[in-house]
C-alpha cells in the first residue's frame, strides 16, 4: 500500500470513529474494563504465585535413614536425591544438630536439657535430609522415589498442605482464565457493533468506490485502523490506572501493615510492568483487529 493511501486510511478510521463516537467509546470502555480486570487478575496471580513460592519453600520432606547406615551411604542417598529437576534445597541435619535445634524449640532452658542428658543424645537416629520443592504439586511422585531408595527408613511431609496449595494454584488459574476469556469476547462484540455501524453509514460510498476499480484491502484499511486505534485506546488507559494504583496500594500497605510485608513479597511495580504493558497492549491491539477484520470480511460484500 502506498503511503498516500495509508495517510487515506488513517484518516478514514479516525472519522469513523468521531462519526459513531457513542460505540466507539463504548467499545474502548469494554476493552478497558476487560483489560483492567486482566491487569488486576495478573498482579494478584503474580503476588499470590510469590506467596505461594514462599509456602512452598517452607514446606519440607525429611527423609531419615536405616540405622547404622554409613556416611558414605548417606552421601549417596544425597547425590540421588540432588539429580532430581524438582528438588529446590537439600540441608544435611545430623544427629546432634536434630537434638539442638529440639531442645532450643521445647525447653525453656535447652543448655540445661542437653547437660541434663550428657553425651546420650535421645535423637542419635534422627540424622535427616530436609528437602524443599520447587513445586509441591510433585511431592506424591517426589515420595515415591525417596521411598525407593535403599538406606532410607522413614519419609515425613506435608502431604495435605502441598496438595491444598497445588489445588488453589489451579482454581486461581482456571477461574482467571474464564474471566478473561468472557470479556474478551464482549470486547470483540462491541467492536464488532462499532465496525458494523461504520460500513452501513459509509454503505454507498463504498459501492462507489468499489465500482471505480478500489480493491477489498483498500476498502477495508480505514475500519481496521478504526479497530486498532480503539484497542490501542483502551490498553493504555488501564495500563496508565493500574500503574499508579498498584504503587499506590503497596506503599499503603507497607505502611500500614507491617505483618503482611513479612508474609508477602510483592513485585515491584517496573518488574510487574515490564511484562504487563507489551501483554496488555498485544491483546488490546489484537482485539481490535481481528474484530475489524472479521467484521469487514463479513459485511464488506457490496
Amino acid at each position: 500500500m502506498r503511503i498516500s493511501s495509508v495517510g487515506y486510511s488513517m484518516r478514514q478510521g479516525v472519522k469513523n470513529i468521531r462519526r459513531n463516537l457513542l460505540f466507539s467509546l463504548a467499545s474502548v470502555g469494554t476493552i478497558v474494563a476487560c483489560l483492567f480486570v486482566f491487569g488486576l487478575f495478573y498482579i494478584v496471580l503474580v503476588n499470590f504465585r510469590s506467596a505461594i513460592h514462599k509456602i512452598e519453600s517452607s514446606i519440607s520432606v525429611s527423609v531419615f535413614f536405616e540405622p547404622g547406615l554409613s556416611e558414605e551411604g548417606i552421601n549417596l542417598i544425597g547425590e540421588q536425591i540432588k539429580t532430581r529437576k524438582e528438588v529446590n534445597t537439600i540441608d544435611y541435619i545430623s544427629a546432634d544438630r536434630a537434638w539442638q535445634e529440639f531442645s532450643e524449640q521445647t525447653y525453656d532452658d535447652p543448655e540445661a536439657a542437653r547437660a541434663a542428658f550428657g553425651d546420650d543424645n535421645p535423637l542419635a537416629q534422627s540424622s535427616s535430609y530436609k528437602i524443599t520443592l520447587s513445586d509441591a504439586g510433585k511431592q506424591a511422585d517426589f515420595i515415591q522415589f525417596l521411598e525407593s531408595i535403599d538406606g532410607v527408613r522413614k519419609v515425613s511431609s506435608s502431604a495435605y498442605t502441598a496438595d491444598s496449595i497445588s489445588a488453589i494454584n489451579a482454581f486461581v488459574g482456571y477461574a482467571s482464565f474464564g474471566i478473561i476469556f468472557i470479556l474478551l469476547l464482549v470486547s470483540i462484540f462491541l467492536i464488532n457493533n462499532t465496525i458494523t455501524i461504520g460500513i452501513t453509514v459509509r454503505r454507498e460510498e463504498i459501492k462507489i468506490m468499489k465500482l471505480i476499480g478500489a480493491t477489498n484491502g483498500f476498502v477495508r484499511a480505514p475500519f481496521i485502523i478504526e479497530g486498532i486505534l480503539i484497542g490501542l485506546l483502551g490498553s493504555i488507559i488501564p495500563l496508565v490506572l493500574l500503574y499508579y494504583l498498584y504503587d499506590i496500594v503497596i506503599n499503603y500497605i507497607a505502611g500500614r501493615f507491617t505483618i503482611l510485608n513479612s508474609l508477602f513479597d510483592f513485585a515491584a511495580p517496573m518488574e510487574l510492568f515490564k511484562l504487563l504493558i507489551p501483554i496488555t497492549l498485544a491483546i488490546g491491539i489484537g482485539i481490535g483487529f481481528f474484530g475489524s477484520l472479521i467484521t469487514t470480511r463479513k459485511h464488506l460484500k457490496v
